[in-house]
């Protein structure tokens, strides 16, 4: 079981990602799985590298992956970026599902 994991979303303005934070926390919940989850906008990234364990960027912002990669690199962080279906649909579940797995 994978517990204590911190996942950050990143996104430029917020709102939408506020809300698929909290269908991510709640689907947790759910699963029983204890995580950290939050949402912050793109200027507060690198403030929380060391804070987090996986960074998932809104697909409206997919273009700082780059960018932001090269910082988690650094950190042996990982960076991906949310599918857009499963953002557009604010699936929660999958989400959530998508972080657990790339976090061994």
């Amino acid at each position: 079981m994978i517990n204590n994991k911190k996942i950050l979303l990143c996104c430029s303005a917020g709102m939408s990602t506020s809300l698929l934070v909290t269908k991510m926390r709640k689907a947790a919940e759910e699963k029983g799985v204890e995580v950290e989850i939050n949402a912050v906008a793109l200027e507060l990234f690198e403030e929380n590298v060391n804070k987090y364990d996986i960074f998932l960027l809104g697909p409206q912002v997919k273009f700082k992956k780059t960018v932001f990669q090269k910082v988690d690199d650094q950190h042996g962080k990982i960076v991906e970026v949310i599918n857009m279906m499963d953002y557009g649909t604010m699936n929660g579940a999958k989400v959530l599902d998508f972080a657990l797995s790339l976090i061994k």
